[in-house]
């Protein structure tokens, strides 16, 4: 270990930028066993290890990393899964370049930082063709069951956890396929559905139920699944698209991110879209404006250049330094020919039927607004117009009405329209109702979703526990007496 003073930091091979926009292909390689263990022998052992700390999940990286660097790769496979159901997945998605790299203490002494991501997804990936990726097998079965409403990462998470212990659980999803925007909203080229399909597939065969095409106050109640559990966790995710408020004339080459990134990865499933068909979501041949400035949008971005457009620019209302999203990601999508307007701000939308022009009007970074970010303002005299054929909005989500969906006026939500719960224990205003990720959190990370999924399920068992076990117990030694 400590070699880091000696050996050079050295991501994987990255597939040429003119070569990985011709497909959907991942475009890293993997690390070759000898690769990675050098890589993983850079990290310098901190005795606070910072990477650690500004993971959600609080990975044990500097140990997974030392069994790498000694070739000892089982023992990093399961000091890896212990804290994190999805490490693989977490590796190749996760901003690492936010959270762990982007603390680690050699990065901030000038070293470059240890290749934590993609020394994570090695592990894991060589786990799954190793054959160390077991079925789950509960010591003792239990006779209580836990419902799941939503298959993305938080309710995963959960049901794995869930299972482990014992408990009986069905994962309710309103999609064909389990792992909601892992499957669905991430496109290829960052995570290939293989990935995702083997972790379902694995919680299947491990016992767990999947309803699928499932929406919940339409195909079943609420109230029925309730009735059917001993526990409910909500972990739907949010999924209404938020609005800039141009399209007035209800264009139709304006869709939402969400749409848009569904149609492709649904096209690439060979699933038949007609959307896709029809040209409204393909953006091939067309010059697109996608605005925003988070991972979403980077999606898009990434996602219509390799659909063939014509053009495709990136309208942000403020610069590079102040985007949400991944910088790692805003630089491949440079790479690969995306036009970054930073301060534009799209003010009008015009056109004869169909959307033909953008108009939008340049910006300045003022004082900082009440998040501590600088305002965003505009600059007279600076308007533009911008020719378009398509326009996606990427401007963030926000939470469905769960109350009105479910048909619960009971189900507390906040003023933002999360569910509310007590964060002792994550349970909503409902008895034996549970919630976790992106419902209760607003739109966030997978890495989050599985951090709030494990530590759901810890407090349904501790309900199930309380409520129904030791009462049990209680009246069976009543009736021994």
């Amino acid at each position: 270990m400590l070699k880091f003073t000696k050996i050079n930091k050295e991501n994987p091979n990255k597939a040429d930028a003119k070569r990985r926009v011709k497909s959907f292909d991942e475009i890293y390689a993997k690390y070759a066993a000898q690769k990675a263990e050098e890589q993983a022998s850079r990290c310098s052992q901190c005795g606070v290890p910072f990477c650690q700390v500004h993971c959600p999940l609080h990975n044990n990286i500097p140990d997974w990393l030392k069994l790498t660097a000694e070739n000892r790769m089982k023992e990093a496979f399961e000091i890896s899964s212990a804290t994190n159901n999805m490490p693989e997945i977490c590796g190749r998605i996760c901003p690492q370049d936010r959270l762990c790299e982007g603390n680690c203490v050699i990065e901030q002494s000038g070293h470059g930082t240890v290749t934590i991501g993609s020394i994570e997804k090695y592990i894991t990936d060589t786990a799954w063709d190793e054959g160390w990726v077991k079925n789950i097998k509960p010591l003792e079965e239990k006779n209580y069951s836990v419902g799941i409403i939503g298959s993305g990462p938080a309710g995963l998470a959960a049901a794995e956890e869930l299972r482990k212990k014992g408990y009986q659980v069905t994962i309710y999803d309103r999609y064909d396929r389990p792992g909601g925007l892992l499957i669905y909203g991430i496109p290829n080229f960052k995570l290939e559905k293989e990935i995702v399909v083997r972790r379902t597939e694995r919680l299947k065969n491990s016992g767990i139920k999947f309803e699928l095409n499932c929406n919940i106050g339409t195909d079943i109640t609420f109230e029925i699944i309730k009735e059917k559990h001993n526990a409910i966790l909500i972990a739907t995710g949010v999924y209404k698209f938020r609005e800039i408020n141009l399209n007035n004339s209800n264009f139709n080459n304006v869709v939402p991110a969400l749409d848009f990134l569904i149609a492709s990865n649904k096209t690439g499933l060979k699933d038949k879209v007609d959307d896709f068909i029809n040209g409204r979501l393909n953006a091939n041949g067309k010059n697109v404006v996608v605005i925003g400035g988070g991972d979403t949008a980077m999606d898009c971005v990434r996602t219509a250049v390799r659909q063939g457009a014509k053009s495709v620019k990136c309208l942000y209302r403020r610069d590079k330094v102040n985007m949400p999203g991944s910088q790692r990601e805003v630089q491949n999508a440079i790479e690969e020919g995306v036009n970054f307007k930073w301060l534009t701000l799209p003010t009008k939308y015009s056109g004869n039927g169909i959307l033909k022009n953008v108009e939008t009007v340049l910006m300045q970074l003022g004082e900082p607004d009440e998040s501590g970010r600088k305002k965003a303002e505009p600059k007279e005299g600076t308007e533009q117009n911008l020719d378009v054929d398509l326009v996606i909005e990427a401007l963030g989500f926000e939470p469905e009405d769960l109350p009105k969906l479910f048909n619960n006026e009971n189900l507390n939500v906040t003023r933002w329209r999360t569910l509310k719960i007590n964060y002792k224990n994550m349970m909503t205003s409902l008895d034996g109702v549970f919630a976790a990720g992106d419902i209760v959190r607003g739109a966030s990370l997978v890495v989050w979703g599985i951090k709030d999924g494990r530590d759901a399920a810890n407090n349904i068992h501790d309900y199930i526990r309380n409520k129904f076990e030791l009462e049990n117990n209680s009246q069976k030694r009543v009736v021994n007496e």
